[in-house]
């Protein structure tokens, strides 16, 4: 289906941003909004059509563009906040890198308290996140699960068995069969056409970027992520603990790595324990300083789960007792499931019946929401909610780019059969979120 005049302006709109008009699009390392509890987000009018499964409601969400797993993080380690819900989430990016992103930042949140201490877990997540230099114990880690990851997609069984939540079958070619993978894996090969040595490079198969060099335009690899829009946007700029947000001479007191630290420390611990994380606690002395968190670990009363290096086994031997080879005992989560999509499928979701009328949430990421047509009208349910990530946070875009981008989401939003919610406000607003009109509202008001 052709997209719209309006879809096509959002279309090179959101090409422009993602590019910075390089005319190159980059990898969403990190998104450009704070991370959501989706289960907040979802409308009221969205809850009664949920399907059902053994009598427990089933939240179907499809997820595109959000480039660093936030959104999903944050509503599982939130989920106990709500009624039971089994979560069944469905990922779409732009990049086989950002699933395997995604994949680390997830497995991370579910190593076992016996392997990693809470404040380690913490401090090796924002690493990994958001800096392009970590240390050497988070790159021997990093090492470590990416032999794992490559087991898991080799291996779908050992896969299910230590990680059941994941479901990459969809990104997977069914004709494949595992002695032929195997064999592009270990040696390149993908087709013995015929008898022969195979033993030159193939450099159809390099990849490269255009970059601007003192000799002129070069071809050359290396990081072309965003390097204007911070990864601190996701958790480092909003917070329940509103003594974070105090300023003092109209300064903030606090910074955005106290407050990202501050809320995966709070969304790790309710996570592990399915308790919300006590709120910080002032010191005695009357100082005024504040500790960045005062939990208590499980069952030990007032005992402080962050603890000074060499205190905590978890955190001195948890290498040390890991053999090498040995499968992650991983903490295990009822209810969720998390199914990686291909990027070929964003524009044809509605050819698979699997999908029709399934979505009760939908998210777009502003790079990504040129993709948004009347087809996804027929893969979501009754009612279903539309979020669409807007540009407040996008500092390099022009303040009449971001009045209009909200004018323009509305208009793309509409035309694919979903109704604002609630008046946007450009400065306040970093999401937009619509609701799905039901075909007998739309002839109403036609008529």
């Amino acid at each position: 289906m052709c997209l719209s005049r309006v879809s096509r302006v959002l279309c090179s709109f959101s090409v422009s941003m993602a590019a910075a008009g390089s005319g190159e699009v980059y990898p969403t390392l990190w998104g450009f909004s704070p991370a959501l509890d989706l289960q907040m987000q979802c409308l009221q009018s969205t809850l009664p059509h949920l399907s059902t499964c053994d009598d427990i409601p089933e939240l179907n969400v499809l997820l595109v563009g959000c480039g660093d797993g936030r959104h999903v993080l944050k509503t599982i380690c939130q989920a106990r906040r709500w009624p039971q819900r089994k979560l069944n989430f469905f990922i779409i990016e732009g990049d086989l890198e950002l699933l395997a992103r995604q994949m680390l930042f997830l497995t991370l949140a579910l190593e076992n308290p016996e392997q990693m201490g809470l404040q380690e877990k913490c401090e090796m997540f924002l690493e990994l996140f958001g800096n392009s230099m970590i240390r050497s114990k988070t790159a021997a880690y990093l090492q470590d699960r990416c032999s794992l990851f490559i087991k898991f997609v080799t291996d779908p069984e050992y896969q299910q068995n230590v990680l059941p939540l994941l479901n990459m079958a969809f990104i997977k070619a069914a004709l494949i069969s595992a002695l032929d993978y195997s064999r592009w894996r270990e040696k390149g090969v993908a087709f013995m056409i015929r008898e022969g040595i195979y033993d030159v490079p193939n450099k159809t198969l390099a990849s490269h970027m255009t970059v601007t060099h003192r000799c002129g335009k070069v071809r050359a690899r290396g990081y072309w992520g965003d390097i204007t829009t911070s990864p601190y946007i996701a958790y480092g700029i909003e917070t329940e603990e509103k003594s974070l947000l105090k300023t003092a001479n109209g300064v903030y007191t606090k910074t955005a790595e106290d407050v990202s630290q501050y809320n995966i420390t709070l969304m790790f611990h309710e996570f592990m324990t399915g308790q919300k994380c006590p709120l910080p606690t002032s010191d005695k002395n009357g100082s005024g300083e504040e500790r960045v968190c005062n939990f208590p670990t499980n069952g030990s009363g007032g005992q402080s789960t962050f603890q000074e290096e060499g205190e905590s086994k978890a955190q001195t031997n948890g290498d040390e007792d890991h053999k090498c080879g040995e499968a992650p005992n991983y903490l295990k989560i009822d209810n969720v499931v998390i199914h990686f999509l291909p990027l070929s499928w964003v524009n044809d979701l509605h050819r698979r019946s699997k999908f029709l009328n399934l979505f009760n949430i939908v998210y777009f990421s502003c790079s990504m929401v040129h993709h948004l047509t009347q087809d996804y009208k027929l893969i979501t349910a009754r009612k279903a909610t539309l979020i669409v990530e807007l540009t407040k946070f996008m500092v390099d875009l022009h303040v009449d780019k971001v009045k209009s981008y909200v004018t323009i989401v509305t208009k793309v939003a509409k035309e694919a059969g979903f109704a604002a919610t609630e008046n946007l406000d450009w400065k306040r607003d970093h999401v937009a979120t619509f609701e799905r009109v039901d075909d007998s509202e739309e002839d109403q008001k036609g008529l």
